[in-house]
């Protein structure tokens, strides 16, 4: 990929922000923490009044359109935090007006949009950025280094759940909220950062099979759904997701069992190291107290640790950590989740593109 423009050194980077619902608010704390290097210019969302209060709360320039903010924010990204289903129109248009894009998860709902992504920020030669914030809480950077450390020995089995509790009136209180074209289920939207560390931390997945269903919520998509995964390397596991779970989010949790180790991280959002044993001692054990007390929130710490990386690759810094390619990951997983659930068959890896 040729990209066209050259690295920002000589002034801050100029930021904008697509969306202001939800997850927006992390976004603007996270460019806060590096104002020294970035600033948010702009803003834009199609509800005047969610419009108004971002744009006052922040003092960036307020649009009523993409089309709009893409004309007259001079931004060097566009941030998307709007529904996961306009991710893939709006990023190829920002791509075409020359500005860098970075997507909120999922990146796209299908593997078809997810693919156009990549190829049209190729194409226009302006980088994706997939947002897995999550990737950097202090719990996961330990188990990864232990993992890619060896300190396991073969890796056996692998087991993620998600249990969280979203009630009827989450999913009332936008009408794009639980569709499949603009939302995803469960599996999709609540519980993609933990599909994405399946290959982050494990490797490549070999085939999966799949249940989804729609037992309690009155939506299109699934609020409650299982997957039974086999891994290039030979391990297996599973992912029991439901956003059911009584009264409150209950538990976000990754256990790994190989030869020589076996590691539970839990609390509700992987924030808690509950079980950390490996047949050497190594001085990575020593953070484990510090590391569970770094993450709290279901959305982690960790927004301002991606955004370095962001600002770092724009000013030529470094190489992104989590771009198009690597987001294409974790989504060819969920649509082959969703493929099997349809089905009723295992789905072999990797999709056709």
């Amino acid at each position: 990929m040729h990209l066209q423009h050259a690295p920002v050194v000589d002034r801050k980077i100029r930021f904008a922000l697509a969306g202001c619902g939800r997850i927006a608010a992390n976004h603007v704390e996270a460019i806060s923490r590096h104002a020294e290097r970035a600033e948010l210019a702009a803003v834009c969302d199609t509800d005047p009044a969610a419009l108004a209060a971002m744009a006052g709360r922040t003092g960036a320039q307020p649009f009523t359109s993409l089309t709009a903010l893409l004309a007259g924010a001079g931004a060097d990204c566009v941030v998307l935090t709007t529904p996961s289903g306009l991710h893939p129109q709006q990023a190829a248009e920002a791509a075409q007006a020359g500005v860098h894009v970075m997507t909120e998860k999922p990146m796209a709902t299908r593997w078809a949009d997810g693919l156009a992504m990549v190829r049209a920020c190729d194409d226009a030669g302006v980088r994706l950025f997939v947002v897995k914030q999550n990737r950097r809480n202090r719990t996961l950077q330990l188990l990864r280094q232990a993992l890619q450390q060896g300190r396991f020995g073969r890796v056996y089995m692998v087991t993620v759940n998600v249990f969280w509790s979203r009630p009827q009136s989450y999913y009332d209180s936008a009408d794009w909220r639980g569709t499949w074209e603009f939302d995803g289920g469960a599996f999709m939207n609540q519980a993609s950062h933990y599909i994405d560390l399946l290959d982050w931390l494990i490797g490549p997945v070999e085939s999966v099979m799949a249940y989804t269903g729609t037992l309690a919520r009155n939506i299109e998509v699934e609020d409650t759904g299982v997957a039974a995964l086999k891994w290039r390397n030979g391990a297996m596991g599973s992912v029991n997701v439901t956003m059911l779970a009584h009264p409150k989010n209950f538990e976000g949790s990754i256990t790994v069992l190989g030869e020589k180790g076996t590691v539970r991280i839990g609390g509700v959002a992987v924030n808690k190291i509950e079980h950390w044993e490996f047949a050497e001692p190594h001085a990575m054990d020593e953070q484990l107290d510090e590391a569970s007390y770094q993450t709290t929130s279901v959305y982690g710490f960790g927004h301002p640790l991606y955004y370095d990386n962001v600002i770092r690759t724009l000013r030529g810094e470094c190489e992104p950590e989590t771009d198009g390619r690597e987001g294409l990951k974790s989504l060819e997983l969920l649509i082959a989740m969703y493929r099997s659930a349809r089905d009723g068959k295992r789905i072999n890896l990797p999709l056709e593109y």
